[in-house]
């Protein structure tokens, strides 16, 4: 490897040294059920809040982040990584105050865990990752290395149960105890509650994991109206329930308990065995009998 290389590797790493980033993946059901629209109002709101935000955009799909913004950087997670640019100089910075870095699965798929590690151990204060699942419903190295894992979901029996079965893959494939749950396009306080805590049990008895309630966010046409605008509903419209809904859940994040590190590499693996031992991958997808019967009664709300 050239000098040039070692020498642009070294000041990643020393730039890297401030460890301390909160990181956040985000994950849900189907399109549709707003996980962009939640990491870039959070990403505002927390903006807003005076903390220094890195948004990681791997879902790459026409309704991405990236592709809101007008964002064309391919290559800028792969050459951070292989320091070849620094951070700073990769990352697109946002009108909304928070920083956004494009990436794409094939820039992905080639690095380790603590390759990944190290680059989430940044400057900035929190990061948001918009997760793309695979084929399986697992996350990338990158996103498995998050300190929590917020679950997108909405008071609809569909979105619940899907909310749930993503749950059960993510956690026989990474070994994770615990998600944060928000709950998206809410009419009223009430049902968000009752299909909150209709997941949690059934979470717990059948997968034996524990849910924190993230929030709600109040359903609003505003929201799609900013996404059609290119911008974020709490700076395009600051005063609608929706946009004060994302700041008071950015405000409550920046006070949520901080999970152990990430298992390595072998639990991980240990724990994808006695999946496979479980059942086949398609009887794994599915929420299961008894756990569906028991979400489906969210259909009544």
């Amino acid at each position: 490897m050239d000098k040039f290389v070692l020498d642009q590797a070294e000041g990643l790493r020393r730039l890297l040294t401030n460890a301390g980033s909160r990181v956040v993946a985000v994950a849900g059901g189907p399109a549709g059920i707003g996980c962009t629209s939640t990491v870039a109002n959070l990403a505002a709101a927390l903006a807003i809040h005076g903390r220094d935000v890195l948004v990681i955009d791997e879902r790459q799909n026409a309704g991405s982040l990236s592709k809101m913004l007008g964002l064309n950087d391919t290559g800028a997670l792969a050459s951070v990584m292989s320091g070849r640019r620094f951070l700073q100089d990769a990352v697109t910075r946002t009108p909304f105050g928070f920083s956004l870095l494009a990436a794409p699965r094939d820039e992905r798929i080639s690095h380790d865990a603590g390759q990944c590690r190290a680059l989430l151990d940044g400057p900035a204060d929190i990061v948001l990752i918009d997760s793309q699942l695979d084929r399986n419903g697992a996350l990338s190295s990158l996103a498995a290395q998050a300190h929590d894992f917020l679950i997108v979901t909405r008071v609809a029996a569909a979105a619940i149960t899907e909310a749930y079965a993503c749950m059960k893959r993510l956690h026989y494939a990474h070994a994770i105890g615990q998600f944060r749950v928000l709950v998206n396009h809410v009419q009223n306080a009430t049902d968000a509650v009752t299909a909150f805590e209709n997941l949690s049990g059934v979470a717990s008895r059948y997968l034996a994991v524990s849910l924190a309630q993230a929030g709600y966010v109040a359903e609003d046409a505003r929201v799609s109206r900013a996404r059609e605008l290119a911008r974020c509903a709490v700076e395009a419209f600051p005063a609608t329930p929706a946009a004060r809904d994302y700041r008071q859940i950015a405000a409550e994040l920046l006070h949520w308990p901080m999970r152990p590190a990430p298992l390595r590499r072998d639990d991980i693996e240990r724990g994808m065995t006695a999946m496979k031992g479980a059942g086949d991958g398609q009887s794994e997808c599915r929420a299961g009998a008894p756990a569906a019967r028991e979400l489906s009664s969210t259909a009544s709300m």
